[in-house]
């Protein structure tokens, strides 16, 4: 499509894809979703991104980056049989981080079917500069019916210019005022002109008679009614780990209390020969896992296997919301973590196993996204593996002084013959606890 154009869009459920070629010195982007109307925002929850990845309505949801090795994608889900009747347009956007967009090539937005995996429409966009923001497309109402135009209009301020100029309220730093400059001292005022005389005071009434003594009336009083507290600004922070800077507080992210999502997501890229190849054209299933200690000594694990899910309300208060069997559900696996009773937790070992249709992650290019309620997303990508791992041990988290640390570990283990992957990984972290065989 050209910029400006449109086409109908024929179908409700809709995956929209935000794509670039990575390479060295090439920034990362994140794709959103701003649902307006009458062109702004009703409130900050009609902004969805990687901090806020669902609107209320169930309408739109981030599911997140997946790194084919040539192409990066970040995706948004629209069902449009559920926008609200209020909602004019859905606008989809993407912004970068560390860099401009004309750092990045190949820079497209995709809206496919959903269901049929097919493409509807495609809007490559093309000479952008320093713009750290742009509106690549949009959805919207037209006559009953829903289409989608290629706009492709930039911001130089990034996703927090972008995301104001909708009506969002950013929780971001206020820039620094410029510093004072010495003046000559101003001419001194004029003096003011003498006061003119007090009017003569009125006569003070005599007092009133006294009345019959009777029993006092007292007003009755009615307290103001408390003040609504103001909704908190948005956060547009994330965190991404690395080699270089790999561990982060949870309460410098502002994550404190509610329930934090865990998220893995993947996508595979076939080989033909090699211990990396996928078997027998098997569907891929990997099963994301936790070990567990308790700051009352009590260890455990959370997995598929022997269907120990976990609670997330009761000890071990870290729940496992399903088992991803086949890698075609699109948010992927999901742990999720209540960071109400962080007192309670001592370590936590964050893992992920190959259970079946692949040998290995080397050729499996996985996001990790941790993400607070309260706080700041936390993510970071697993494409280093070069040994024929089945076991990775993808974030430690541990309890310093009353505060989680999470730790981005992305260490690839290869279980020796015989142990499995839960036993490779307990005795890489000295967890010491009694494994026996499990099954779905």
């Amino acid at each position: 499509m050209s910029k400006g154009s449109n086409t109908p869009v024929p179908t409700t459920a809709l995956r929209v894809e935000l794509g670039w070629r990575p390479g060295p010195g090439v920034p990362d982007a994140d794709a959103s979703a701003l649902l307006l109307a009458s062109g702004k925002v009703r409130s900050d929850g009609d902004f969805v991104f990687y901090n806020q990845p669902a609107h209320s309505s169930g309408a739109v949801r981030h599911e997140g980056k997946r790194n084919a090795g040539e192409r990066v994608t970040d995706t948004v889900f629209v069902d449009l049989a559920r926008v609200e009747g209020a909602i004019e347009r859905v606008v989809l956007a993407a912004s970068a981080d560390g860099g401009a967009f004309g750092q990045v090539p190949g820079l497209y937005i995709e809206v496919r079917d959903a269901a049929q995996d097919t493409v509807l429409a495609r809007f490559d966009s093309e000479g952008a500069t320093v713009e750290t923001a742009f509106v690549l497309g949009e959805l919207y109402r037209r006559q009953g019916t829903w289409k989608f135009r290629a706009v492709g209009q930039g911001y130089s301020t990034g996703l927090e210019g972008l995301a104001t100029d909708f009506g969002i309220t950013v929780d971001e730093p206020q820039h620094t005022a410029p510093a004072a400059t010495a003046r000559p001292p101003a001419p001194a005022a004029p003096a003011a002109p003498p006061a003119a005389p007090a009017p003569p005071r009125p006569m003070t009434p005599p007092p009133a008679p006294p009345m019959p003594a009777g029993p006092p009336v007292t007003a009755p009083v009615t307290a103001p009614p408390p003040p609504v507290p103001a909704a908190a600004p948005v956060r547009l922070t994330k965190v991404t780990l690395t080699k270089a800077a790999p561990t982060v507080s949870l309460a410098k992210q502002g994550g404190t209390s509610g329930a934090m999502r865990v998220n893995l997501n993947w996508q595979t890229r076939k080989q033909s020969s090699g211990w990396g190849k996928q078997r027998g054209g098997a569907d891929l299933d990997l099963d994301l896992c936790a070990l567990y200690e308790l700051a009352d000594g009590r260890k455990g694990v959370v997995q598929s296997l022997g269907n120990a899910f976990g609670s997330l309300h009761r000890p071990p208060y870290i729940h496992l919301d399903g088992d991803d069997r086949t890698g075609a559900v699109a948010s992927g696996e999901n742990l999720t973590v209540n960071l109400d009773h962080q007192r309670d937790f001592r370590r936590i070992l964050v893992f992920v196993t190959v259970y079946e249709g692949a040998d290995s992650f080397a050729d499996l290019h996985a996001t990790v996204t941790l993400q607070p309620q309260h706080g700041a997303a936390i993510d970071f990508s697993l494409d280093e593996c070069t040994v024929p791992s089945t076991v990775c041990a993808l974030a430690l988290i541990t309890n310093t002084g009353g505060d989680l640390i999470v730790r981005r570990e992305a260490r690839y283990l290869v279980p020796e013959y015989g142990v499995s992957p839960q036993r490779t990984v307990d005795r890489a972290y000295g967890w010491g606890m009694n494994w026996t065989p499990g099954r779905k």
